[in-house]
């Protein structure tokens, strides 16, 4: 019997026999009572500032009004007695560099006094700027690595908050960063800059439909997160998960998703009870989570919160996928944020719904129940559509990654290319528009379900398309294409600035003709008009995954950037690198930084994936394939000797002989390609991974299933994926 006869055995029984791993605490069902408790929100400002403070803060977050920097000590003081109350002992400027993740830099509160003691201070200068060192992240060039010094700046419209650990707890300060030089080093600050334009530009729209109280417009977001949940046995005994978060080896399993049953079936008892944690954490921190269920492949999940301005939405998807992979390991998990960590299996994204409200709490995408009548909201939905077919390649630039290549145009996620789905309703008044006035709107009915003990339902004027990247789902737009693992701060940051210039030049349309004496409707009607004759190639309504559909884009010519690199190389473009220059979101050399640092992640991700694909194959899978190949040598020998005749053994013989011969001269390939990495550039490198090294690690690992099916169970070195997706 091989040494590794128990490991099936074994891995079973830990993820079985699970407990909590410390005393659990009580998690209270008083939601209004736990709401923002760890936030320093609103509520206890008005307790703790002056009123004049607490003014001349508020004219900032909620106004747009710059910031008052002499308030700042009253605020910082305020700040750390609220949290010394709630146990932090040390703060730490919270900020979003450009490697996807947060950074933090923890700093005590504990000041030596003169006699001796000490005392917990925290001033206003503490509380405005941090000073991390510049060099040490990502910075695309902007920062050599003798030019150290950069900056954090805190972000006054973000709640601080704080985070707890066994022993203590952190006042967290949400901040932008950026480089002593005065550029955005981070994902806030361009995030922030694109929400001003688009306020200013939606106003200016607003004032010509005679909206005169409101002073401000917010993009508001909604991002779904789906996520993998697999007992840390199996992940611990899967080299490839910890290193690369994803599986490079895997044989396709009996069953998978292929009954359909996971998707909104009954929660396991511990992962409800992960979940029941994890949102009385995120409640804690103000973080509005709304809907949990199982996801469509087994071992998938989602957590969704309602609608927030788009910073804080920004920032609480960072706090919560933080809380989600440090809340598993509490229940003997590990939580996956890759966007397809299983071959063959649904991967994981984040569809970002997006919409536009005034601080008076209006929806301007809202169509209301006649859409043909509402000019408004025909208005900003045209710039939407406008928005969306001339920055087609930036949009789909915003979401990609060396992960999201192996989702995006995948069974359960859209395709590379970008396209609007509208539903019938809206397609069919945006027909009314081209070819004249709209005059009516297909309208709700109710569905009967054949009993009288059932309700009848208000069926929608139009259907949902799961299959499309973009899709106005009532009164938002939902973005399906954005990763699983990604920051949400970038996509939208680019949402914001292209709807921003296209309301703009819709305005100036608008506002061109009523100084040629032309009334107000039939300016606006004019502009609406001219976008649909110009747009209309990018909605479609079908479905996204058929080949018709990629011949048809092809005909419309619209864009079908397949790979991650093929999108990184638009961010070059001239349009793209004038947009954002325009309403001062990236400047050149920022955007040129952000493109350097999208090739660097793509070459560094895939480059640590070939050598982790080669190191596994050499050292795990092809020694028990040889060994067994030796025991079946050995067993056939004994065989004839007993003087029976070992066909069989003979010809499993052969085909495991042949299977480690492929394998072997596929791992040789790919050392060969790993070695050569290419070139020097950045750009040698990244193109060499995905033309040179992603092939060949996709031979190995074809030829490792076919060996992972023949060889006996006890050989096999790590979980498969039966055991991994379906043991909770």
């Amino acid at each position: 019997m091989s040494k590794n006869s128990s490991r099936r055995y074994e891995v079973v029984a830990a993820a079985k026999n699970w407990h909590l791993r410390e005393t659990p605490q009580q998690l209270t069902a008083d939601i209004n009572a736990i709401f923002g408790e760890h936030t320093f929100n609103l509520e206890v400002m008005r307790e703790k500032l002056p009123k004049e403070i607490l003014q001349a803060l508020l004219a900032t977050t909620e106004k747009g009004q710059p910031l008052d920097a002499r308030i700042a000590d009253v605020v910082a003081m305020a700040m750390k007695e609220w949290a010394v109350e709630h146990g932090a002992t040390h703060f730490t400027h919270w900020f979003q560099p450009l490697t996807g993740s947060t950074a933090e830099k923890h700093d005590s509160f504990v000041t030596p006094n003169i006699g001796g003691g000490a005392t917990a201070k925290f001033s206003g200068k503490d509380l405005i700027q941090g000073e991390p060192d510049a060099s040490s992240f990502p910075s695309g060039g902007i920062r050599a690595t003798f030019e150290a010094r950069g900056y954090t700046a805190w972000d006054p419209t973000s709640p601080a908050f704080i985070i707890n650990n066994h022993n203590g707890a952190t006042l967290c300060i949400p901040t932008a960063f950026a480089s002593w030089t005065g550029e955005a080093l981070d994902t806030k600050t361009p995030l922030l800059r694109s929400m001003e334009a688009l306020s200013k530009q939606a106003l200016r729209a607003l004032a010509l439909f005679g909206v005169k109280d409101a002073h401000k417009v917010y993009a508001t977001v909604g991002s779904e997160q789906e996520y993998f949940l697999i007992d840390e046995e199996f992940y611990y005994r899967r080299p490839d998960l910890v290193t690369t978060g994803r599986t490079l080896f895997g044989a396709k399993p009996p069953r998978g998703q292929e009954l359909e049953d996971h998707y909104f079936g009954s929660i396991p008892e511990r992962v409800l009870a992960y979940m029941t944690d994890v949102e009385y954490q995120l409640y804690r921190l103000g973080v509005p989570v709304k809907t949990r269920h199982n996801e469509v492949a087994p071992g998938q999940f989602e957590i969704a919160p309602i609608f927030e301005n788009c910073n804080i939405a920004a920032d609480h998807q960072q706090m919560m996928m933080q809380i989600m992979r440090n809340t598993a390991r509490k229940y003997g998990l590990v939580c996956l944020l890759h966007e397809k960590p299983f071959a063959g299996i649904n991967g994981s994204g984040k569809h970002n719904n997006w919409s536009m409200s005034t601080d008076t709490g209006m929806n301007l995408l809202e169509p209301g129940e006649t859409p043909h009548d509402n000019m408004q909201f025909l208005f900003f939905c045209a710039a939407v559509i406008k928005a969306v077919d001339q920055y087609q390649d930036l949009l789909r630039a915003s979401v990609a990654h060396a992960g999201n290549d192996h989702r995006l145009g995948a069974n359960e996620a859209p395709p590379a290319i970008i396209s609007i789905f509208l539903g019938d309703q809206l397609e069919d008044v945006f027909n009314q528009i081209e070819k004249g006035k709209p005059e009516s709107s297909k309208s709700k009915d109710l569905l009967g379900l054949g009993t009288p003990v059932l309700p009848h339902l208000p069926r929608h004027a139009g259907d949902r398309n799961r299959t499309s990247p973009f899709a106005f789902t009532g009164n938002k737009f939902e973005f399906r294409a954005v990763g699983s693992s990604q920051s949400i701060s970038f996509p939208n940051t680019v949402l914001n600035t292209i709807v921003a210039a296209a309301i703009d030049e819709l305005a100036t349309t608008v506002e061109t003709r009523m100084k040629a004496n032309v009334a107000f409707e039939q300016a606006l009607h004019e502009a609406l008009q001219g976008v649909i004759k110009q747009h209309k190639r990018i909605i479609f309504n079908g479905d996204n995954y058929s080949e018709e559909w990629h011949k048809e884009a092809e005909r419309r010519g619209l864009f079908n950037l397949r790979n991650s690199l093929e999108a990184f190389e638009r961010l070059h473009e001239k349009k793209n690198e004038a947009v954002f220059a325009k309403y001062g979101v990236l400047n050149e050399r920022e955007l040129a930084a952000r493109a350097e640092i999208f090739f660097d992640q793509y070459f560094k991700t895939v480059n640590i994936e070939g050598e982790t694909t080669e190191s596994l194959a050499q050292t795990m899978i092809l020694p028990v394939a040889i060994r067994y190949l030796h025991e079946l040598a050995t067993t056939a020998e004994t065989t004839k000797r007993n003087g029976a005749e070992p066909t069989g053994v003979l010809k499993t013989l052969q085909e495991v002989n042949g299977l480690v011969n492929d394998f072997r001269e596929a791992l040789q390939r790919l050392h060969a390609v790993n070695a050569d990495l290419g070139g020097d550039t950045v750009h040698q490198k990244a193109y060499h991974m995905r033309d040179k090294v992603i092939p060949e690690m996709n031979n190995v690992r074809i030829i490792a299933a076919k060996l992972e099916k023949a060889l006996p169970d006890d050989f096999w070195p790590m979980p498969v994926y039966s055991e991994m997706l379906f043991v909770k």
